[in-house]
């Protein structure tokens, strides 16, 4: 049984770790520092800074935060112009403001799904793989592989005319470079072999 006193530490510091971050953002303007829990809208903005394209689920239960506070601290966020956000479906997911174009947002939304961001992450290590291929290396089916092709190319992040290629592939390189520690470990992978063919000032 964990103590509820070594959960409330644990929050505390995840807090502070991307509450560091996020007083970097033109935040103090929103934060009230009278308030004991000022850190933790900086500690959102760190958050998104660093994982931007997350889902508002992701936030809360990352930052280990309740439902009421996560919405009440990204309303203010998105009012005071520091996070963005828009809809995915059935997630709305949040960036920095005024940060990526249109077509980052969408890329870094497709990345932050796992099948979707498998496809793009081979698909860039081997131009010439097949559905097949791809199927046996993320181990899905190729009809999972089909919908998930046909998701990325109606968003414009993947063409379908000759086999698969992926469209606009050093924006999809940088980003996946730039954020690969807010992914999982075949990104990070990927990107220690990616990070010396393109250049980018992070």
């Amino acid at each position: 049984m964990v103590e509820r006193g070594n959960v409330d530490e644990n929050k505390r510091a995840t807090l502070r770790r991307f509450a560091v971050l996020g007083a970097a953002a033109p935040l103090t303007k929103l934060a009230d520092r009278k308030d004991e829990r000022s850190e933790v809208p900086d500690a959102i903005a760190g958050y998104v800074a660093t994982t931007p394209g997350a889902h508002f689920s992701k936030i809360r239960d990352d930052l280990q935060l309740g439902t009421g506070e996560t919405q009440h601290h990204l309303r203010r966020l998105v009012e005071g112009e520091v996070v963005e956000s828009h809809r995915d479906g059935d997630y709305r997911r949040f960036f920095p403001a005024a940060q990526f174009s249109a077509f980052e947002q969408v890329a870094l939304s497709y990345l932050r799904r796992d099948t979707a961001r498998g496809m793009v992450v081979e698909l860039l290590r081997d131009p010439d793989a097949s559905g097949g291929d791809i199927a046996d290396a993320l181990d899905v089916s190729r009809a999972t592989v089909s919908k998930h092709a046909a998701d990325l190319e109606e968003m414009g992040l993947l063409s379908r005319e000759d086999g698969y290629a992926v469209e606009r592939p050093e924006t999809l390189i940088t980003l996946l470079v730039r954020y690969a520690d807010s992914f999982d470990a075949n990104v990070e992978s990927f990107a220690s072999e990616a990070a010396g063919l393109i250049s980018f000032d992070p």
